[in-house]
């Protein structure tokens, strides 16, 4: 098995992030992982950016509170742009292993019409990555 000792894990800030930190945690605990939280503000205004990376602040670190009272070590990043361009540019930038993130089961006609961030990164990235289906 691949040892995955850098995880990136991209949240969304919705319900299907506790499936997901589950799962992440299940595997990073017993590797000895440290698990990188990312989450993408997708803003329209100053305002809006503002308001949304104190949300981002505030479920990140409640998650990474949660990883240490499991034992695992983790940090967090938010970033600000286009989810999939700005997840492929952290991952460009740092040392990864695994990418995990929510699969949220779009209707066939709202992945046609709002497309699929993890379709998008699937085909460019150079890590392995891990779809978890939330709630």
């Amino acid at each position: 098995m691949q040892s995955y000792r850098n995880i990136l894990v991209a949240l969304d800030g919705s319900p299907a992030d506790e499936a997901l930190i589950g799962q992440v945690s299940a595997l990073a605990a017993p590797l000895g992982s440290r698990v990188h939280l990312l989450h993408v503000v997708h803003s329209h205004t100053l305002d809006q950016e503002r308001t949304l990376r104190e949300q981002a602040a505030e479920f990140l670190e409640r998650h990474r509170a949660d990883m240490a009272q499991r034992g695992i070590e983790s940090d967090v990043r938010i970033r600000s742009g286009e989810p999939d361009r700005e997840i492929l540019r952290e991952i460009e930038e740092r040392q990864y292993d695994l990418l995990a993130m929510a699969a949220h089961g779009h209707s066939f006609f709202g992945r046609i019409l709002f497309g699929s961030v993890s379709r998008i990164l699937r085909d460019k990235m150079s890590i392995p990555l891990l779809l978890v289906k939330g709630g």
